[in-house]
């Protein structure tokens, strides 16, 4: 089968890459051409529109900042897609856009997987990233060499806008999880402790967490390079907000959260790094995070 592949930012380019390396026949689309260098150079073909690209291949996976874009290029790309082919997404959206982007697609014969991918950028270079599918289980099963490609980890969650939620559910902790990890590594700082160590004894304690374990890392660093912006932390934490209003269930931390999020955007705008939510607290009270021996970006 040959797959297209629109979006080669930060996590979709790793995550196209994984699909050239893995030997599929690649076509790529990005706005900015010079995204695709390494791609062309490893063996991918360059298409000039998203119509072009969808007529080139059988299947398009989409990997997006935001759901208006997606749907922007959703109806680009069924323009050219065939009858039967697949519309493969990776970016995150709320369950009511993706349910109603699927039948926009299926109003035209395309079918829709949900394929939105969780883990961080460092996880997506080495193809060893989760992914949270949802759809037709048969689909799944017809691009499951594809999606072990991207990673190593999937769940199918059930039917389309299963994995919406749960990709807003895990992104939601990810932040609670960060801006706890600011306050606790703040504490450990103030108490005069070694950083480095106290960093180590977290994450061999019973209060680490996937995101002190890599996040953490780079706001001692101070790079604070997550390669994922204020704005995206917005997004997802809107979409949780508004599933906690849909389901009926108080997200008291994700309230707050939300709202630690939107100080970090005043203060540092939202192409800033999500990571740098812990600088409000470093700026607030005039004391760095900052230890020696940990890395700029996580590899």
């Amino acid at each position: 089968m040959k797959y297209g592949y629109i979006g080669l930012g930060n996590l979709g380019g790793h995550i196209a890459m994984c699909l050239i390396r893995a030997g599929f026949d690649v076509t790529v689309y990005d706005l900015d051409k010079s995204l695709s260098d390494r791609h062309i150079k490893a063996g991918a073909t360059w298409a000039t529109t998203p119509k072009q690209l969808a007529e080139q291949v059988d299947h398009v996976f989409t990997c997006l900042p935001s759901p208006v874009i997606s749907e922007k290029v959703l109806l680009q790309i069924l323009e050219g897609m065939k009858p039967g082919s697949t519309w493969i997404e990776n970016s995150t959206n709320g369950r009511d856009e993706i349910i109603r982007l699927a039948a926009l697609a299926e109003a035209k014969g395309v079918k829709t997987l949900e394929a939105p991918v969780t883990g961080g950028v460092h996880l997506a270079a080495r193809g060893e990233i989760t992914v949270l599918a949802a759809g037709d289980k048969g689909l799944y099963d017809l691009h499951h060499k594809a999606l072990e490609a991207i990673g190593n980890k999937m769940f199918h969650m059930g039917p389309i806008g299963s994995a919406a939620v749960i990709k807003v559910i895990t992104n939601m902790l990810a932040f609670i999880h960060l801006v706890a990890d600011a306050e606790a590594l703040m504490l450990a700082k103030r108490g005069g402790l070694d950083l480095g160590q106290a960093w180590k004894a977290i994450a061999a304690s019973s209060g680490s967490s996937f995101v002190h374990e890599t996040e953490g890392q780079l706001i001692l660093n101070g790079s604070y390079d997550i390669a994922f912006t204020m704005d995206l932390a917005l997004k997802d934490l809107g979409f949780a907000m508004t599933f906690g209003k849909e389901f009926g269930v108080p997200l008291d931390l994700a309230s707050m959260t939300n709202q630690t999020f939107v100080k970090g955007k005043a203060a540092y705008g939202g192409a800033a790094q999500s990571t740098q939510i812990a600088k409000l607290l470093e700026d607030a009270l005039g004391t760095d995070l900052r230890a020696e021996g940990f890395p700029a970006r996580l590899e």
